[in-house]
């Protein structure tokens, strides 16, 4: 038997599909699904899946994989494999979930329970017609949410009424044929954006709308280099959330054997025992945990997740992310213990796991032993992400560059999965602002372009009446963000350069000049820009109320998710806007357009941004049309923009203490500075990478310290700019064919690396004050 996944183009069913979805006669959270097949001869057949929420798919007791990849339900995707059989009887199966309101805010649904379909070729495999039996499958329940808000219920496998081997017909369940409903109906391709919308979004409440998932398998591998940090007695039944790790507690001749258990040899823990177990994974990890259980019925073995340890004092935050010494799991003043799943012994030989991945650095094992020994056979860690290989391999004089550059990469692997993610432990949600800096570490580093197209898709599937998209999609609860809407605009501008495909970007373009459409209905007589109502984040600046910058008015309370809708204006949002008109110029040019309306706009919010906020005085461009603020931001825009006195602007920021850019926009502010010629003062900003090496972080944090997320997708953007900002490698045409190579070592003696382009490597060597070495395929015009 083998399997292949695999990535189609077009539809196998342009409308109804020969399958139709089944559900199980009686309701439950998880129902498993089987089929038994005969195969007279070796046969071949793919099947086309999905399932709502999620499902798993077996084959004769192999897992072949899971999905569907997430979306909107109208355009909600299936997956497809290749499945070849040999002669004699086999067991398809299939384990599906819904969980509601307690799925992870990314999860959507029709919400009817678990249903399941399955379409075939080559075998009458096919749901609602051959012949599926279904039941619910006990031993499955649901524990808190947690800090983790965002990313759904945590999980209960309880081995004492789990079906062990339902997959393969070896259980006690009573199956019953599994009803038939609705076919499948293919909708309306999501690759095709001009063609969904606000219409297809409404139509699609009553019907799921299948589309291809056309993402690479993720990443299977195990987890290695773990270590036992720490090993305690704990008090039955009491709470370990106010309980620090204590080196007077640690038990060191049971260290070894719980250290040799993560090397694969068993562990046998005595009755009525309680051991607290601290891992450490030595690599910021998301992962599915598998744990292989022997006897011990009753037992219970509790494994909870933290990024990082917290200090006792409520105000110190995390510290050094090494050190556990007098650290608790989990901030001060948690009223329940952390993030995490509890998996209950049945006695016999078991292998527990979850319906979803957990994310973090720590692991918390709390073991609690009842009236018989129990024998932990096995505990690992099966990794999961979108599969990006790091191809830039850039590497310069000074070393601390090639480490900040491993652990930004683990940064984007970690919030890569079946769509991008700003973070894999707290939200899981693909946002626009966040997702248009992964997209650009990704074209530079990796070449792959498949999950960029995902999120390209969904947000412009996701556009509303008023031509805004929405800022995370897919997600049930909207938080809107209008800035977002701009940098949704400027992602299909970096596609079109770094990637080409003037088609698909053709497509997305009735969606571009609806969100310039929604902003330049705000501009006032003088030509300048209104904030429109919503969230206007720019930055997690401090003072700036809710990150919005000053100028921008909240109307209602903060709420816990988003600030109430704001208005006025800023300098910010109005440079913003230039920006980003100026690129839908281009984007209108390259797709044979006029972008001449958008070159106007620009020219129009630029010439009343000199008079609205440029302050001759300072020489800078204030927030707030009073000037009583003035930020890096504004300078930053105001170059990248095109200002009059941008270069002015930006020059004189750098000697004058201004609102500092954070994480977040420090790639804004590094764009600026490529600009002008200062990649001197960009590695200088690098200090703040430097030091999360120095305090012990695998990942890059959200905002400087105290940070909430220890793994954030927008702080990997340094490696974007070592390739173009560094090495100065940027496609001045679409699809890269005219490449300008610059390089800027801002006091590096040298630089190399290898950037990923649509026909191949570009290889570039930089030395000071020396020639650029420049070798690529020939279908690239390389400039200098």
């Amino acid at each position: 038997m083998t399997i292949d996944w695999l990535q189609l183009d077009d539809h196998p069913f342009p409308g109804a599909w020969p399958a139709r979805w089944i559900r199980a006669v009686e309701g439950g959270d998880v129902v498993g699904f089987r089929l038994r097949v005969q195969c007279a001869e070796p046969a071949e057949t793919v099947v086309h899946v999905s399932a709502d929420e999620r499902y798993e798919l077996w084959l004769d007791g192999e897992l072949v994989g899971r999905g569907p990849s997430r979306g909107e339900v109208g355009h909600w995707s299936f997956e497809s494999y290749r499945l070849r059989l040999g002669t004699g009887g086999h067991w398809l199966a299939a384990r599906v979930w819904s969980l509601g309101e307690d799925a992870p805010l990314a999860q959507l649904s029709l919400g009817d329970g678990p249903t399941f379909l399955l379409a075939s070729s080559g075998l009458d495999l096919d749901t609602g017609t051959a012949d599926w039996q279904a039941a619910v499958l006990p031993g499955h329940g649901r524990r808190s949410k947690g800090a983790g808000y965002g990313c759904g219920a945590r999980h209960v496998s309880d081995g004492r009424s789990y079906p062990w081997g339902w997959q393969t017909a070896a259980d006690d369940l009573t199956w019953r044929a599994a009803p038939a409903g609705n076919p499948g109906r293919s909708g309306r391709d999501a690759s095709r954006p001009g063609d969904s919308g606000p219409g297809a979004r409404d139509g699609a409440a009553r019907e799921r709308l299948l589309v291809p998932a056309r993402l690479p398998a993720p990443v299977q591998g195990w987890a290695s280099g773990a270590r036992v940090r720490h090993v305690a007695e704990h008090p039955a039944g009491e709470p370990t959330r106010d309980r620090v790790i204590d080196p007077a507690d640690h038990l060191d001749a049971e260290a070894g054997p719980w250290q040799q258990l993560l090397e694969g040899t068993p562990l046998v823990l005595p009755p009525r025992t309680t051991r607290r177990v601290l891992i450490d994974l030595d690599q910021y990890v998301c992962a599915y945990p598998v744990l292989d259980l022997d006897a011990g019925r009753d037992a219970e073995v509790r494994l909870h997740w933290q990024e990082s340890l917290y200090e006792s004092d409520p105000q110190a935050g995390k510290g050094h992310r090494d050190v556990v010494k007098g650290k608790l799991f989990g901030r001060p003043g948690l009223e329940e213990d952390g993030i995490g799943d509890l998996f209950i012994a049945g006695g016999g030989p078991e292998q527990h796991s979850t319906l979803w991945w957990q994310s973090g650095r720590y692991v918390e094992v709390l073991v609690t032993t009842a009236a018989e020994p129990l024998t932990i056979t096995g505990l690992r860690f099966q990794e999961t992400h979108y599969p990006y290989e790091d191809r830039l391999r850039f590497t310069a004089s000074d070393p601390r560059l090639a480490q900040v550059g491993a652990l930004a990469f683990r940064t984007l692997q970690a919030c890569s999965h079946e769509t991008t993610m700003d973070c894999p432990y707290y939200e899981q949600l693909q946002y626009t602002g966040d997702t248009r800096l992964q997209c650009l570490i990704a074209y530079a580093t990796t070449g792959d372009d498949a999950l960029a197209r995902q999120a390209l898709r969904a947000f412009a599937g996701s556009q509303q009446d008023d031509g805004l998209v929405l800022s995370r999609t897919p997600s049930r609860q909207s938080s809107p963000i209008p800035p977002f809407t701009l940098w949704w605009v400027a992602m299909v501008h970096d596609f079109a350069l770094w990637r080409g495909d003037l088609g698909f970007v053709a497509e997305l373009m009735p969606g571009v000049r609806a969100a310039l459409d929604a902003h330049r209905r705000t501009v006032d007589d003088r030509g300048v820009f209104h904030a429109l109502h919503g969230w206007n984040f720019t930055d997690w600046v401090p003072g700036w109320e809710a990150g919005c910058p000053p100028g921008i008015v909240q109307d209602g309370e903060v709420h816990a998710d988003w600030p109430g809708p704001g208005h006025g204006v800023s300098a910010v949002l109005h440079l913003q806007l230039a920006l980003v008109a100026r690129q839908a110029s281009d984007l209108e040019t390259w797709t044979g357009g006029s972008g001449a309306g958008y070159a106007q706009l620009a020219d129009r919010l630029l010439d009343a941004a000199d008079g609205a906020f440029y302050d001759v005085d300072r020489g800078l461009y204030a927030d707030d049309l009073e000037h009583t603020a003035f930020s890096e931001h504004a300078q930053s825009l105001a170059l990248l923009a095109g200002a009059k006195y941008g270069e002015t602007a930006v020059r004189t920021m750098l000697r004058e203490p201004l609102a500092r850019t954070t994480v977040y926009f420090d790639h804004y502010l590094f764009e600026a500075l490529q600009r002008i010629g200062r990649t001197d003062v960009l590695l200088d900003r690098l200090g703040l990478w430097y030091g999360l090496l120095d305090r012990g972080l695998r990942t890059v944090i959200e905002h400087p310290e105290p940070t909430r997320s220890d793994c954030h997708a927008w702080g990997a953007h340094p490696l974007y700019h070592y390739a173009a900002t560094l090495l100065g490698v940027r496609p001045t045409a679409p699809g890269m064919t005219t490449v300008r190579v610059t390089p800027q070592l801002g006091g590096l003696e040298w630089a190399q690396a290898s950037v990923p382009t649509p026909y191949g490597p570009l290889e570039v060597r930089a030395v000071a004050g020396g020639p650029t070495e420049v070798t690529g395929p020939p279908e690239i015009t390389v400039v200098s």
